[in-house]
């Protein structure tokens, strides 16, 4: 068995009043403001409350838009092979 390790690097250019959030995990978020957070993860998901559900569910203009804030995108893939026990 193998372990795929998966690095995301990601610029964007976002409007003036999105900023850095945590939820009371200590995750960091970006606030869009209205009371709206963003979590980029391995795909993007959404609230309306930062300590509530997060959802993928956004409709395709919010897609579009946050697609259009990517200034450039580096993925790496690395295969490691864990120690034996």
């Amino acid at each position: 068995m193998k372990n795929v390790t998966v690095t995301i690097k990601l610029e964007m250019e976002v409007p003036d009043d999105w900023e850095l959030a945590k939820t009371s995990d200590g995750i960091d978020i970006l606030s869009m403001g209205n009371g709206q957070y963003l979590d980029l993860t391995f795909e993007p998901m959404v609230t309306d409350d930062i300590e509530g559900t997060w959802t993928n569910e956004v409709d395709e203009g919010f897609m579009d838009a946050l697609m259009d804030m990517v200034v450039s995108e580096d993925v790496a893939y690395t295969l490691t092979v864990p120690p034996a026990h």
